[in-house]
């Protein structure tokens, strides 16, 4: 049976090997976060560069194929993972490079604020495309 620390972080487990908690392990989840969330920016771009490659780009056709659902909802999670990326790179970022912490949370507050608007503004857009 694992022990358990205080603080979380590297425990033994009963054979003696280290296993990590989740509770410590927010720098593993954030590498992980930006790394999924690259996989399916980079996944998605493929796709989109091979459904209008050689096809000319209408308004009507641009429409068409953001309402379909399936790409409705592509997008919307290509849109999510684009915030996300940018969320842990740009935390990462101030967290490193701001020392004062008033600065550092006003910067991260702002940040965030903006990144919530322009999700939440995003939705909007796909939710009239898909209604029209």
């Amino acid at each position: 049976m694992a022990g358990t620390r205080a603080d979380g972080g590297l425990y033994p487990d009963c054979c003696g090997v280290a296993v990590l908690s989740w509770r410590s392990s927010s720098g593993l989840r954030s590498w992980l976060a930006q790394r999924l969330s690259a996989v399916y920016i980079m996944l998605f771009m493929v796709a989109f560069a091979a459904a209008w490659v050689g096809e000319t780009i209408t308004f009507e056709g641009w429409r068409a194929w953001v309402a379909h659902p399936v790409v409705n909802i592509a997008l919307l999670l290509f849109v999510f993972s684009l915030l996300v990326h940018a969320w842990v790179g740009g935390r990462d970022v101030v967290m490193d490079y701001v020392k004062s912490v008033a600065t550092r949370y006003l910067l991260l507050i702002g940040f965030a604020l903006g990144l919530i608007i322009m999700g939440l503004w995003t939705l909007r857009v796909l939710l009239l495309v898909t209604a029209l």
